[in-house]
């Protein structure tokens, strides 16, 4: 089963005792993120095991040739792959322990998104 969410991906920032009070731009990103991820997927609970691409946008500076040429392909920057399934898992579940296969890739595309495969 396939499962496409448009919506664009965000890492999981590195959390400070002052984020609970303190509004940084990517602690604000972040929560945003979570709160539309679950309303985009009501009550859904990632399974045991799991595919996950994350889609994220080409930067619109690009022009239109490298945007054409990069359509699809890996994406290896920041942000780091770990941390966006980590974000995807901790706003998704309570706890994520079952969890034990996931195979995770991120590449550019035209807009942001999300897809899962069971």
């Amino acid at each position: 089963m396939k499962k496409h969410i448009s919506i664009t991906p965000v890492s999981k920032p590195r959390m400070t005792r002052s984020d609970k009070w303190n509004e940084r731009p990517s602690v604000m990103s972040y929560r945003a993120y979570g709160d539309e991820l679950r309303l985009k997927l009501p009550g859904y609970e990632p399974p045991e095991t799991f595919t996950i691409e994350f889609a994220l946008p080409m930067p619109k500076s690009w022009s239109n040739k490298k945007r054409k040429a990069m359509n699809g392909c890996p994406h290896q920057q920041k942000p780091d792959i770990d941390n966006l399934v980590k974000a995807f898992l901790d706003h998704l579940c309570e706890d994520d322990s079952y969890v034990w296969k996931v195979c995770a890739s991120k590449i550019w595309a035209e807009h942001g998104g999300i897809t899962i495969e069971t």
